[in-house]
């Protein structure tokens, strides 16, 4: 897969939560008492975005010899799957939700330390870290 075929397809997947989000939000005006989990919903979709963003920057520098970035690639992809299962969840008000929002919460903050080791240098890095923490504080209060 070249950089081109790569960037198309985050550029499909970014689309694709982003209308996840517009019907989650337009649900939310159809139903004037809201949903439940929709902080927790957005939050994931957020994380989603910015750990794809992460995901595929780690790769490319991968792919130019910067082996420290293996470990954040780990984490990020560890992440991108928990918060995916965790939105999924969310949106289907599952009684499986708060167990999934406590293995989300350890997730989150895993990856978020992991890229707050490369935010200086890396931007990409330090808004998946930044999303990850918003999407731990949502876990945290379901998990609780």
């Amino acid at each position: 897969m070249d950089r081109r075929e790569m960037l198309a397809a985050t550029a499909t997947l970014a689309a694709a939560v982003v209308a996840t989000q517009a019907s989650a939000q337009e649900e939310h005006h159809h139903h004037h008492t809201g949903h439940p989990y929709q902080g927790v919903i957005e939050a994931a979709a957020h994380c989603l975005m910015a750990g794809q963003a992460c995901e595929e920057h780690c790769i490319e520098l991968l792919g130019k010899g910067e082996k420290e970035m293996a470990a954040c690639l780990g984490t990020v992809a560890e992440a991108l799957a928990v918060c995916e299962a965790l939105q999924r969840l969310a949106s289907q008000k599952s009684k499986y939700l708060g167990r999934s929002a406590a293995l989300a919460l350890d997730v989150c903050k895993n990856c978020e330390d992991e890229c707050r080791k490369h935010e200086k240098k890396h931007e990409t890095c330090k808004a998946c870290a930044d999303a990850c923490a918003a999407c731990a504080t949502e876990c945290k209060r379901l998990a609780a």
